[in-house]
């Protein structure tokens, strides 16, 4: 089990801009986050935390939050996307992804408040989802989402993802990317050093 030190990538945080002009910040779950991060979830809709889950629930379970919040656990990470609002932080969107070196595999889910959509804010998210997958070497990004789900396959597809069926469940679509961007081309040099960081961590404890 390997969890990041975040007093070491909290400088890999990332601000975006949206369409209004706005800013927004995507950075890394931290554990004190935990108590924000299922406010955000308790205020979804029922129908976006359904499309999230695939299933109902009206928060996050106490196990499934707390891997949320301890990033790296499992080989797995969480972001947040954040909009300051008279000097406080609030979560309007969130995403957790995992790399699979095996299969040079980034895959991804995310979810965005259901005030906030309209804003651009999934689009910039997924942009830099697909920013970080290039940083860890991945040449494939995917994704599975309910086919009821029409704003998650609309940006999918705005987005140039193909789509398939997902292999284990009917239910589901499958929509994958593959990254043919070189190293020198990935547009955040700030995940660029974070994905060699890593890399030379995992080769010190081999």
């Amino acid at each position: 089990m390997t969890t990041l030190r975040l007093d070491d990538l909290r400088q890999h945080s990332d601000i975006l801009r949206l369409r209004s002009g706005r800013s927004l910040r995507v950075r890394l779950v931290e554990p004190d986050d935990a108590q924000a991060l299922q406010a955000y979830f308790r205020g979804l809709t029922t129908v976006s935390r359904y499309n999230r889950f695939f299933g109902a629930i009206s928060e996050l379970p106490r196990d499934l939050l707390a891997h949320f919040v301890h990033t790296g656990e499992n080989g797995r990470f969480s972001v947040i996307a954040t909009i300051t609002i008279d000097g406080h932080e609030n979560i309007v969107g969130e995403a957790r992804y995992a790399f699979d070196a095996g299969s040079d595999s980034f895959e991804f889910g995310l979810s965005v408040d259901d005030r906030w959509q309209g804003h651009g804010i999934g689009s910039a998210l997924l942009g830099n989802l697909q920013c970080r997958a290039v940083a860890f070497g991945a040449r494939r990004v995917f994704g599975d989402t309910l086919r009821s789900n029409d704003a998650m396959i609309g940006l999918a597809r705005k987005s140039g993802f193909a789509f398939t069926h997902n292999p284990n469940d009917w239910k589901l679509l499958r929509f994958e990317k593959q990254i043919a961007l070189a190293p020198q081309d990935i547009p955040c040099a700030s995940w660029r050093l974070a994905a060699q960081g890593l890399a030379l961590s995992a080769a010190a404890r081999a």
